[in-house]
């Protein structure tokens, strides 16, 4: 049939079923788009839009030297217990640990914010200091991981806050607008391998 149509081509498609709703749409849809138009469209990648937290406890080289293998691996332990609890409280969902320090991801900027200070004030107990630092953007899933610019900024963030400090990027606290949340202006800065600088806020009350 294709040899004598004009301008047709042949295209043979994997499956078992000629049905366009029962095999792989996007490549039979790929096919029509492109024989009718000459080009297919760009596939746009899949992406989320999401709040980064990031926690690291500040000075923990030191402690573990001070406290030895054993004893740092105990408060360790009952570190990541209490993070853990209040990602599961807050809804946030834990992404990596880099041993000392956690990603999550949250789907509203206001509860990221709580959660972290809530970590915080936990670990507070516990003789722990921690600093955290928060953006919301657009993430690109990567199996159980996530990447992207946004993440990256938020690692940076996180990097300029001071010890027992929240600290968010302007995004952040042009979204919690409204949610009783207040923020300190820490100025300009500018996020090591991200263009341009970046105002950041500390957490004051929530």
């Amino acid at each position: 049939m294709a040899e004598h149509i004009p301008g047709a081509r042949y295209v043979e498609l994997p499956g078992v079923d000629h049905l366009p709703w029962a095999g792989d749409a996007d490549a039979l849809v790929g096919e029509i788009q492109e024989f009718l138009t000459g080009a297919r469209a760009a596939t746009e990648p899949d992406r989320l839009l999401a709040t980064v937290l990031f926690t690291d406890i500040v000075g923990s080289t030191e402690r573990a030297a001070v406290l030895g293998d054993r004893r740092w691996r105990e408060l360790l332990e009952q570190h990541h217990v209490v993070v853990r609890r209040e990602l599961n409280r807050f809804r946030g969902r834990e992404i990596d640990t880099t041993g000392d320090g956690f990603l999550a991801t949250f789907d509203g900027p206001a509860r990221a914010v709580r959660c972290a200070c809530a970590i915080g004030d936990s670990l507070n107990g516990l003789g722990i200091s921690i600093r955290a630092g928060l953006h919301t953007g657009e993430l690109e899933p990567m199996g159980d991981k996530v990447g992207g610019i946004a993440v990256h900024i938020g690692a940076r963030v996180a990097a300029h806050a001071k010890t027992g400090e929240v600290l968010v990027s302007n995004t952040v606290k042009d979204l919690v607008a409204g949610s009783g949340l207040r923020f300190a202006d820490r100025g300009l800065q500018v996020l090591k391998g991200v263009p341009g600088e970046w105002r950041l806020y500390a957490v004051e009350g929530r």
